[in-house]
């Protein structure tokens, strides 16, 4: 049996992108009973999302003080990392400021049969019920894959590779030594880093909606992202009415493809990028932070959170977890 509300008073998170769970008629959605008894509570209240602070300086004392001894979120101030050698060897700031940054290919296709993985998306044709079929494929592939597709794709291409969580320790040395561990990271960490990754890819990019296990440096090597943080409570809150709906009881600390494509993504996506709520009438929940080449955010442990890529041209990112206090 199915209920049908009237969409005027359904909060807009609902309408957008869940429509494959939901029977459109007559102007109004019809939703399972389960659906709006687990997601009233958290549906009906509209997210609205608040500046993330900066630190007042870069300080090894300020960044431990307060961002990582009370594990709070914090942007470093602008530019932090600027000098890090793969900003300014692996990508080119195109004198077309619409075009945005690209890759160095002279210098990278050097590594051109390095193996990385990749994440590959074929983007369908909307379809009728605006929900997007497209197919979502990981694997891993020579270098050169991405260099080749990248040098030709903009963010109207169709077929969408995205490298992801590329590991530092399967690069060439070359290539390591280019992403070398802040000292700001490695004396709060006392030395124990784990895998640091790499992203690349053009804008439009996204990460779902998910949580880390251990707290982690995010710096942003070229282009720009935006990130939206949730605590610890909040974020349990919003992943686990979207496995209700689906009549899931997946764990959120082991995530596979689902969260990448079909009704998952599409209701994580609307959850977090889609809510919106009048300056009267809002709850806090979480807050956003902007990120341009050379910053950084500290992400502690826990906290949820989704990240796009924004802009034009390449956009490249690095996370360096470590060990919590």
């Amino acid at each position: 049996m199915l209920v049908a509300i009237p969409l005027s008073s359904c909060n807009n998170i609902y309408a957008h992108g869940m429509k494959k769970v939901l029977n459109l008629t007559s102007g109004n959605f019809s939703f399972p009973p389960r659906f709006l008894r687990v997601c009233r509570r958290w549906y009906s209240r509209p997210l609205r999302w608040q500046p993330l602070r900066r630190l007042c300086d870069g300080s090894e004392y300020c960044f431990v003080a307060e961002a990582f001894e009370p594990a709070l979120p914090a942007l470093l101030p602008l530019g932090h990392f600027s000098q890090l050698p793969a900003i300014r060897k692996w990508f080119l700031q195109d004198e077309n400021l619409q075009v945005g940054t690209h890759l160095n290919t002279d210098y990278l296709s050097a590594f051109k049969n390095a193996i990385v993985p990749l994440e590959l998306t074929r983007m369908a044709s909307t379809s009728d019920d605006g929900l997007n079929d497209g197919s979502f494929q990981r694997g891993e592939a020579p270098f050169d894959v991405f260099l080749d597709w990248a040098e030709n794709a903009t963010e109207e291409t169709n077929e969408r590779i995205y490298l992801a969580q590329a590991s530092i320790r399967d690069l060439p040395q070359l290539l390591r030594d280019d992403l070398h561990t802040p000292d700001l990271v490695l004396r709060a960490a006392k030395g124990e880093i784990y895998d640091t990754s790499i992203w690349l890819g053009i804008s439009p990019t996204y990460t779902p909606l998910h949580k880390d296990p251990n707290p982690n440096l995010f710096v942003q090597l070229a282009g720009s992202k935006v990130v939206r943080l949730l605590p610890p409570e909040a974020g349990q809150e919003v992943f686990a009415a979207v496995q209700a709906a689906l009549g899931r009881s997946t764990s959120a600390s082991f995530r596979g493809t689902e969260m990448m494509e079909g009704e998952e993504k599409a209701m994580l996506e609307a959850a977090i990028w889609n809510s919106s709520a009048p300056e009267h009438d809002h709850i806090f929940a979480g807050q956003e932070a902007h990120l341009s080449c050379g910053d950084g955010l500290f992400i502690p442990r826990g906290w949820w959170h989704s990240v796009r890529g924004i802009g034009t041209g390449i956009t490249g990112s690095v996370s360096e977890p470590y060990k919590s206090l």
